[in-house]
């Protein structure tokens, strides 16, 4: 065989190939039965999975040919942290997801091997509404359709899913939950799947606005895979002969994870343990400064705990700041943490150090006064923001992070005030 030859009949098998994992590139009548009574569809909800960006679930479309035994998985939630570009667009609030389509098979192995559920819901319709989904999905997978700025709440993998069941039941969907109060708010559903992990549950929410408190619908729920196949199995739509028909034929599990944190049915109420936490904390730093409050060791302490709270809340303030006023991450407007939680911790970290390791009295005196005002702006902003909340304009379920900063403000306040009388006397002593 000709060298010509050999290369024509490697590009042909790569070609083929590629049409086999990648039928998103093909006109679809080259992949599936045209007809509807010869498709069967599923929507596959797939439940949380090891990554903070997991936790909420997964969701794809299925379609399977009854004629070549095929069936592919049509996928909204492709991303790729390889992508150029994608850190600096997804810290503006403006990552890009893309719409992919692979053999249901692949998409069900990486599943089972990353210990996730999946659940399968058969849907029941008539051939033309099999159809249009599949055009639909087709037309989302065109080059020129399939990337899209991805939204937590309002435009992902589950409301892309969601409005295409509504575009096939002829708004019916929509019309059944658009304006159904949900028994929740979005913060609500956020603190059902991160409930397990006590850092990035008070950080998330910490992040998040005023917005997320608000009153939704039920429609609005369904930015959740899980929210949809409750809501699919069970409804009952009108078919086009006019008569009552189930969406949902059959539910298929396929798979069930093992030793995964639960996703709570009802939100747990979090902020007395934050409050614990903050009381502890702050009653050890009392403790400590009834003990040994005039020593070195404890005013090293003490600058280095300042240093580091500075740092943490700092940056999580200067986060929160950032995507506040930069960022199209509307989900952070409006949020009231940013009067007492802000970039100016960042201050206390240089201030801290000099009252810690600093041999200037003077320097430290005055790092003393400086850290004290700043908490007293602290508690101050803390308490504002838990008196304004009487006004439905500036409500925000924030308590996580008012009660455990507003102790540790009071004590940091007592503290460094009972440290700076001692430091003054001190001072003083020494000029006579």
């Amino acid at each position: 065989m000709s060298k010509k030859k050999r290369c024509f009949l490697t590009l042909l098998l790569i070609t083929y190939y590629l049409l086999l994992i990648f039928p998103g590139s093909l006109h679809a009548q080259n992949i599936f039965s045209r007809r509807g009574d010869d498709i069967t569809m599923k929507v596959a909800v797939i439940g949380p999975g090891d990554e903070l960006y997991f936790w909420w679930g997964h969701i794809g479309l299925v379609v399977e040919d009854n004629i070549s035994g095929r069936a592919w998985f049509f996928d909204w939630g492709v991303f790729s942290f390889d992508n150029d570009n994608f850190f600096l667009d997804f810290a503006f609030g403006r990552p890009v997801y893309s719409c992919m389509v692979s053999t249901a098979e692949v998409s069900y192995n990486a599943y089972f091997q990353t210990n996730r559920d999946i659940v399968l819901y058969t849907l029941d319709l008539p051939a033309e509404r099999k159809e249009a989904i599949l055009l639909a999905a087709e037309i989302n997978m065109l080059p020129e359709n399939r990337d899209y700025i991805y939204h937590h709440f309002d435009d992902n993998c589950a409301t892309r899913i969601r409005d295409i069941i509504d575009l096939a039941l002829e708004g019916q969907f929509k019309a059944e939950y658009g304006d159904m109060p949900s028994r929740f708010t979005l913060r609500q559903h956020v603190r059902r799947h991160t409930w397990f992990n006590p850092f990035f549950d008070w950080l998330l929410n910490f992040w998040m606005g005023q917005v997320i408190d608000r009153p939704i619908t039920v429609w609005d729920d369904m930015f959740l895979p899980s929210e949809i196949g409750m809501r699919i199995n069970g409804f009952i739509y009108i078919d086009p002969d006019g008569r009552d028909r189930q969406l949902v034929s059959g539910v298929e599990i396929i798979n069930r994870s093992e030793n995964r944190p639960v996703v709570l049915i009802l939100p747990r109420i979090q902020w007395p343990r934050n409050f614990l936490v903050g009381l502890l904390f702050s009653g050890f730093l009392v403790l400590l400064s009834f003990i040994m409050g005039k020593t070195k060791v404890f005013r090293v302490f003490l600058g280095l705990v300042q240093s580091a709270l500075g740092f943490l809340l700092g940056i999580a303030g200067s986060m929160l700041f950032f995507m506040t006023f930069f960022s199209d991450h509307d989900y952070t407007f409006e949020n009231i943490n940013i009067l007492f939680v802000n970039p100016l911790f960042l201050a206390t970290i240089p201030l801290g150090i000099i009252l810690g390791f600093s041999a200037n009295e003077k320097k430290r005196l005055r790092a003393v006064k400086l850290l004290s005002a700043f908490w007293i702006y602290v508690f101050l902003g803390g308490l504002v923001t838990m008196l304004i909340k009487i006004f439905p304009a500036f409500y925000q379920q924030n308590q996580v992070t008012q009660v455990m900063l507003l102790p540790l403000a009071l004590v940091m306040i007592f503290i460094l005030t009972k440290l700076g009388k001692w430091l003054g006397k001190n001072a003083q002593l020494r000029l006579y």
